[in-house]
């Protein structure tokens, strides 16, 4: 009698050793540790009414811009003088926000770049590839749009890591 009164006692203890052990397993599959310590930064527009969107969002050391145009800050509008001056000015644009967060260009690791005119695109590339070291071009998907936000010529989004 004594041996099963010994058996049972130790097939409970075995049985909560293993739900505990089975509990713990489904905790750590449902919340992976990397989950629960990234934060998150939403950057909002300079005007969210007008423009329902965040001008980048930071997730842990990576960073992901909103599509750049290219504007003036200070006024507002597309720089004057066709693709090239406005992909000059979308660039700076992007590496501002870059550099506002503590990276660089060097760390820009995809780019996708829309164009009003796909017949465009060598002279976009021109001046983007100006903007990045030779042996540290970021991969990158460009196609033609039917039109772009305030009759720019070309927007482009970006993802950076960071420092």
């Amino acid at each position: 009698m004594r041996t099963i009164k010994s058996l049972m006692g130790v097939a409970a203890i075995i049985f909560a050793l293993s739900a505990a052990a089975e509990s713990r397993q489904k905790k750590n599959q449902s919340r992976p540790e990397t989950a629960q310590s990234t934060a998150v930064e939403y950057q909002s527009a300079a005007n969210p009414s007008a423009r329902p969107l965040s001008d980048f969002v930071r997730v842990g050391n990576m960073l992901y811009l909103s599509g750049k145009l290219g504007t003036d800050s200070s006024t507002g509008k597309l720089a004057p003088g066709g693709i090239g001056p406005e992909t000059k000015q979308t660039m700076e644009n992007i590496k501002a926000v870059v550099e506002k967060n503590g990276s660089s260009m060097d760390n820009v690791i995809k780019c996708t770049v829309m164009l009003a005119d796909i017949k465009e695109w060598a002279e976009m590339n021109t001046v983007y590839i100006t903007f990045f070291k030779k042996e540290r071009l970021p991969a990158r998907s460009a196609f033609g749009t039917s039109g772009l936000v305030l009759g720019a010529r070309v927007e482009i989004e970006c993802m950076a890591i960071l420092k």
